[in-house]
């Protein structure tokens, strides 16, 4: 029977358990989709979607027994998506609603938060994290099921971060590590590795966990009934778990090591990660307050400045737009040339954010500027109005793919690119050949390459469990890592900068 290391990999919409060997290849993998459960507002009776942890529970044991029976499970590891906490009782059970960061609570909770902890600009400053809306930041999500649901926030006893609600489940210890407390939560000062003034501003230190587990250490093993119910031999190492996008740097950390580069990480979020951005400590500037810019903490508890923006939900919601409009079911394409006509012309502008108060402009009113008239997201999603740009293919894909690169190279220098920074583009972004070309062709001071990895967040993922079981380094699981790397040619490209111009201003109405 061949020996594997587990994988737990929760996304928003997927959620996947994988096996890997300790070479790093995955032998194994099932995936489930889990819509949400919605519940009422108890003050508005509004829609509130929460996470179905039951069935995910029930999921993931059965998924994890029929793969005891087909290998040797060393070693436990959990991933998952952001911005996301779990409320125990004593008992430890699950005590109140687990709702999803995406819900917005609306403007008057959003300013009594920031009214009792701080203004966005100072817990910027101490918390190394912008204002995100809805309950991005996650001392939000506390803060509203504290508001919300005051019942079940008194029985709560412990309140665990997403992936470490999952390794107590496995181990029975409660703990926090860096990786989750770093994105963007307001809980956490980096630097000085203890909770921020959110904590007591809110009130729930005495429900923060005491034991602090590093990412790529081990927190402990299965619980011994729980192994026992699974098919798991005694002894098989948990580790704390990691956040998903941490996790997906740590390939590129083994094998890039000691280069400049920055990871633009494309799918429902962009996300661009530079782990060479600065020394031990996170350091912001004057300019970056204000600014979507933020430190994730890597799995090595070394600060990574990120900056962030919504480009494959805005590149969806738009696709989506165009097929109603087209009766097409195909994906839009263009070329160079329809780009160059979008820039030379300037008559055509897509513009962010379509949610509220995210990415790189979160003032930025969504919606497409066709010959000088405005027409609202709002209004192209219900085809109340809607531009004859919607119906020219090529015309369409290229603004909106100038649109995604004005973006990117704004969230670039936000996390700080200079001269001689390799840019590296995994994910959906990845099979979009003119954002790429295009994203070269504007920023000839630096090389683009595109990477594959399968699974990244899974396989670093692993990587954590095996740094946990086998005493190595990451440098040592370099070795194992495949990263196919493909450079991208920049092309002539005229006009950018003067429609970024005009861009711009439109977007700051």
């Amino acid at each position: 029977m061949k020996s594997g290391i587990l994988v737990i990999d929760i996304g928003m919409t997927n959620k996947k358990v994988a096996v890997y060997d300790e070479q790093l290849n995955q032998l194994d993998v099932a995936y489930k989709n889990f819509p949400p459960v919605t519940i009422k507002d108890p003050e508005t009776g509004s829609d509130i979607p929460t996470h179905d942890l039951a069935g995910m529970e029930a999921w993931f044991k059965e998924q994890i027994r029929q793969f005891a029976k087909k290998y040797s499970v060393k070693a436990i590891s959990v991933t998952t998506h952001g911005a996301t906490f779990v409320c125990v009782n004593k008992a430890g059970a699950v005590s109140a609603p687990c709702v999803f960061y995406t819900y917005e609570p609306g403007e008057s909770f959003q300013n009594a938060f920031y009214e009792l902890c701080g203004s966005p600009a100072d817990l910027q400053r101490e918390t190394f994290t912008p204002r995100f809306e809805s309950m991005i930041n996650l001392a939000k999500g506390m803060y509203f099921v504290k508001q919300k649901f005051p019942k079940e926030y008194a029985e709560t006893a412990t309140l665990l971060n997403f992936p470490q609600y999952w390794s107590f489940f496995f181990t029975g210890k409660k703990c926090y590590e860096q990786t989750f407390l770093g994105c963007h939560t307001y809980l956490w000062k980096q630097n000085e590795h203890e909770w921020s003034s959110v904590v007591d501003k809110l009130g729930i230190k005495d429900k923060m966990p005491e034991l602090y587990s590093g990412t790529c250490d081990s927190l402990g093993v299965v619980r011994p009934e729980l192994a026992a119910e699974l098919g798991l031999d005694e002894g098989v190492i948990v580790t704390a778990g990691v956040h998903d996008s941490n996790a997906s740097l740590l390939p590129y950390l083994a094998k890039k090591t000691g280069q400049d580069f920055i990871l633009n990480s494309t799918g429902t979020w962009c996300v661009l990660m530079h782990p060479e951005s600065v020394a031990q400590d996170a350091v912001y500037s004057d300019e970056d307050i204000g600014k979507v810019v933020f430190f994730n903490r890597s799995a090595l508890d070394r600060p990574v400045k990120t900056a962030i923006f919504l480009g494959g939900m805005e590149v969806d919601n738009y696709v989506k737009i165009y097929r109603r409009e087209t009766g097409s079911d195909g994906f839009p394409d263009a070329d160079v040339a329809a780009v160059q006509d979008v820039l030379t012309k300037k008559s055509v502008f897509v513009v962010p954010e379509i949610v509220a108060g995210s990415g790189q402009f979160p003032g930025s009113k969504p919606g497409i500027y066709a010959d000088g008239e405005f027409y609202p997201f709002a209004a192209l999603q219900d085809g109340s109005k809607v531009p004859a740009l919607l119906k020219d293919e090529k015309m369409f894909w290229a603004a909106l793919t100038v649109s995604m690169v004005i973006q990117t190279e704004t969230a670039l220098l936000r996390a700080g690119l200079k001269a001689g920074t390799s840019v590296f583009t995994e994910g959906g972004f990845r099979k979009n050949a003119l954002y790429n070309t295009l994203l070269a062709s504007v920023l000839q001071d630096n090389e683009f390459f595109l990477t594959n990895i399968a699974e990244a967040t899974a396989t670093g993922c692993a990587m954590s469990a095996l740094m946990a079981m086998q005493h190595v380094s990451l440098t040592d699981l370099g070795k194992h890592i495949k990263i196919d790397s493909v450079k991208i040619s920049p092309q002539k490209i005229v006009e950018y900068e003067s429609y970024k111009k005009a861009w711009l201003q439109l977007a700051a109405k």
